[in-house]
């Protein structure tokens, strides 16, 4: 690893533009790996919520998590704000408001009893909070992405560098569990996370100070010039229209039933793969110090992954690519269904291996999203493309998944007594506790296998899948 690292990171220096666009790849992949990972065990075991307060949060979360991303993607796209309007500033001014939001959710507000309202506000607040700062700046470098160059080798160069900051960025996880003792240890938990927040945010700060989009030379000047309208930039029938052409685009109604399905066993394994393998594996089979490295590899190994995979995305193109780990997911959940969940060191390897192929396939999303952007930007003739728009109208659709994942595992575990045997221990009646075991197993193997087989009838007929032989899309300016 350590030679990997060196190799990639010496040659960072040779694109400046790479490097600066990846710094907040960086900040954000210390911070939301932290968030997404400890969040639900610190609200359910911790803070001890009810789960009619847990739901309650994740709906409002769920409405807010849909229409921030669109609200903010026609903003920044259209807006005279340089702020909004800028991509690189958008980032700057963003850093610190996401930082701190990031902070929200592990200081409580007061000491909670079981069942407190209180904590269901924190909740909310927590998750909107981080989620809105997130949006406003991931969107802007989202958009970065398309617009830095059309070229695909060098949106290819902007993935691995991206690979290598998360690489580093996703390692905040093993190294929060280690001092922590998977979060045992909170005071000590509490510090590291306000170490990432500053962390982060001067990382981010970099990428606002100098990084550049090749549209943003038309300065204050909204991006979207709508070809034949004489309508104001921000009229709502202009945002319609620009939201239908986007929607009707074929290959991005297929991205979005996929990337769906994608974003909800993203959330899956990063909420609840420590809550499993808690009660799936004993302690004298793994110990904590051995499930923390398994909890940071499954954040770390993804970006191993896509950094070792440059050729064949070079070679093959991301669709074939995206399509095999559909193949593998199913057949490894196959597997292990039928091995049954005694084998433990099976077990480990695969929550740890499926963990991994669900966030490697999702770090290349961006390319197709990126074609998606390119074909819009030729067929409607624009002046500039609608970045943000496509990112945002795509989260739209694909971002409740993050919120019915934890909604809809948390509703069948409780109705196998989670809410009360979580803390029992050896004090539970086996039968019940027997029976909890068995639903986890099911869900660790049956929701894999069901999810990637709706991916590859969604996946398939996507026809945008030969952009890896094409020098350029369109020309940078």
């Amino acid at each position: 690893l350590k030679l990997f690292l060196h190799y990639h990171i010496g040659h960072l220096g040779a694109h400046p533009a790479a490097v600066a666009y990846s710094m907040t790849t960086l900040g954000a992949g210390m911070m939301n790996s932290i968030f997404s990972f400890y969040y639900v065990k610190l609200f359910l075991n911790k803070y001890k919520i009810s789960e009619g307060a847990f739901h309650q949060s994740q709906v409002v979360y769920m409405v807010w998590n849909a229409v921030n991303d669109p609200l903010f993607g026609y903003l920044q796209d259209n807006s005279r704000i340089p702020c909004c309007s800028q991509r690189r500033l958008s980032i700057l001014y963003g850093a610190p408001f996401y930082a701190i939001a990031f902070l929200l959710a592990w200081f409580p507000w007061r000491e909670y009893a079981p069942g407190d309202w209180m904590s269901g506000v924190h909740l909310m607040v927590a998750l909107c909070a981080f989620d809105g700062m997130l949006t406003f700046v991931l969107l802007a470098q989202c958009a970065l992405f398309a617009e830095i160059s059309g070229h695909h080798k060098s949106r290819l160069r902007l993935i691995k560098y991206n690979q290598v900051a998360s690489l580093i960025g996703s390692s905040s996880v093993l190294f929060c569990g280690l001092l922590s003792q998977n979060m045992d240890d909170f005071p000590s938990f509490q510090g590291f996370t306000v170490l990432v927040a500053v962390l982060a945010c001067g990382c981010m700060i970099y990428t606002g100070l100098h990084s550049e989009s090749r549209f943003d030379t038309k300065g204050s000047a909204p991006r979207s010039n709508y070809q034949g309208s004489g309508q104001s930039t921000l009229s709502f029938s202009l945002v319609i229209s620009m939201t239908l052409q986007i929607l009707t685009n074929r290959d991005f109604q297929l991205f979005v039933l996929m990337n769906f399905f994608q974003v909800f066993m993203v959330a899956f394994c990063n909420n609840f793969t420590m809550i499993f393998a808690e009660h799936l594996i004993p302690p004298n089979v793994l110990p904590s110090l051995a499930k923390s490295f398994m909890y940071g590899a499954g954040f770390i190994c993804p970006q191993l992954v896509v950094l070792s995979s440059q050729s064949l995305l070079h070679s093959l193109g991301y669709y074939k690519i995206i399509l095999l780990t559909f193949y593998v997911e199913a057949g490894m959940a196959a597997v292990m269904l039928v091995l049954g969940p005694h084998h433990y060191y099976i077990l480990a390897f695969f929550l740890t291996a499926n963990m991994v192929l669900v966030q490697a396939a999702f770090s290349l999303f961006n390319l197709p999203l990126a074609d998606i952007i390119d074909s819009d930007l030729q067929r409607h003739k624009r002046s500039s493309p609608l970045s943000s728009m496509v990112f945002g109208t795509n989260a739209l659709f694909t971002k409740p998944a993050q919120s019915l994942a934890p909604m809809l595992v948390v509703s069948i575990l409780n109705q196998f007594g989670y809410e009360n045997l979580k803390d029992a221990g050896r004090d539970a009646n086996p039968s019940d506790l027997e029976a909890l075991h068995t639903t986890m197993f099911y869900l660790v193997c049956v929701v894999p296998m069901c999810i990637a087989a709706l991916q590859v009838f969604a996946w398939k007929p996507f026809s945008i899948r030969n952009s890896h032989t094409v020098d350029t899309m369109y020309i940078d300016g």
